[in-house]
């Protein structure tokens, strides 16, 4: 009798603890995002706070994050849901492009589920790339104006005083499937997206088509976007033109260096001035066009997405690409200071052109040149030599 009470006893016991994990486990839940740093009091605290701090985390400052967020509000489509504010869904999409952190790294910063997060994030996109319609693309769509970043330069003026920007490839690392991967192998053996983008020279994107594979040359892709109507691309008005390396074709409105010459900046830097005229030319070209490479620079260091992509849908990543953009433009026109812009205010670091110019060596060789080019640099080459006299 004994042993069967003691076997009643234990038996007892173990239901009972059977019973309290059930309760814990399936009734009475611990909240995973209980945190007393709520999203909300980090955020106001973010907003409220040292300038720095906004910017640490959001890559802009408080005016900027504020108007986005109304701008995309008003007239992009982004809308608060019950629980949720457009700030809050607008502090999620940027910290994570920002600083490149995964769902579980944002879903404790803001207290939230996976699942949650990545709805919000696509909400967000969606509506930035609505508004890079309106963001990426000339604000003097005749080009009638000289931009005043080549009109207030003498290095420039009167040379170069029918220059519109600059095009120029960049190369974004791409998140692909292995057996899908063989198209999208650039030149250093890695998957990549081959963006194509062209800048004014206030640093701003007046235009961009992404989502090309790595292995795509620069001019099939620049060739493609001028002649079909369906990428809408900004083309020059005659007698103005865009700066071009020598991985392009010069044809009617779009200028590059003379080849087999010296050109990149660095090249100089180490060497002797530039001798004679298609050095001249060469280097002023190389100087003025950098202005693309400073951009590429500035975007790039912004958003440290942009250096190492998630495993997204390929079309969610090229809308990312995009969509930087846009937030490079924005916060160009509408912060009154930013350090990313300050630091590349001038011709780019040596390490910058080397890059570039290690990139542009191994285009093949496009003698396409047209009479109307030809005239043009023979313009230019004169103006320049003149001066030095």
């Amino acid at each position: 009798m004994d042993n069967d009470e003691e076997e009643f006893d234990q038996l007892v016991c173990v239901t009972a603890v059977l019973m309290h994990h059930y309760y814990l486990t399936f009734i009475h839940k611990e909240p995973c995002m209980n945190s007393t740093q709520t999203w909300h009091k980090w955020l106001i605290e973010i907003l409220g706070g040292n300038v720095s701090r906004c910017f640490n985390m959001f890559r802009m400052n408080s005016d900027v994050f504020l108007r986005l967020c109304t701008d995309l509000e008003d007239n992009y489509g982004l809308k608060s849901s019950r629980r949720t504010c457009g700030a809050e869904m607008l502090g999620m999409f940027l910290y994570i492009l920002g600083q490149s952190v995964g769902n579980r790294s944002t879903m404790e910063r803001f207290q939230h589920s996976s699942e949650t997060v990545s709805r919000y994030f696509d909400k967000v996109l969606d509506s930035v790339c609505c508004m890079s319609v309106d963001l990426i693309k000339p604000l003097d769509p005749d080009f009638i104006t000289t931009p005043k970043e080549t009109s207030e330069d003498s290095r420039y003026m009167p040379y170069f005083k029918d220059c519109m920007g600059a095009i120029d490839g960049v190369h974004i690392p791409a998140s692909i499937s292995s057996e899908d991967q063989i198209p999208f192998i650039g030149r250093k053996g890695t998957p990549t997206q081959n963006v194509m983008a062209v800048c004014s020279f206030d640093m701003q994107f007046i235009f961009a088509v992404a989502g090309w594979e790595g292995s795509a040359h620069d001019a099939r892709v620049f060739q493609t976007t001028i002649t079909n109507p369906a990428f809408n691309f900004p083309n020059p008005p005659l007698g103005k033109y865009y700066l071009v390396n020598a991985g392009y074709p010069e044809l009617c409105g779009y200028l590059g260096p003379y080849k087999g010459e010296r050109y990149h900046l660095p090249e100089f830097r180490r060497g002797s001035q530039p001798m004679g005229y298609k050095e001249l030319f060469n280097y002023k070209h190389s100087s003025l066009r950098s202005v693309i490479e400073r951009t590429f620079g500035v975007w790039k260091n912004a958003w440290k997405m942009l250096r190492s992509m998630p495993s997204y849908p390929f079309k969610k990543q090229v809308k990312i690409v995009i969509a930087t953009m846009a937030l490079h433009n924005y916060i160009k026109r509408y912060s009154q200071n930013n350090d990313h812009f300050d630091e590349m205010t001038d011709e780019p670091s040596h390490s910058i052109s080397e890059h570039i110019a290690s990139h542009e060596e191994s285009y093949e060789t496009i003698d396409s040149t047209t009479q109307d080019v030809i005239i043009l640099k023979d313009g230019i080459v004169a103006s320049l030599m003149e001066a030095q006299q």
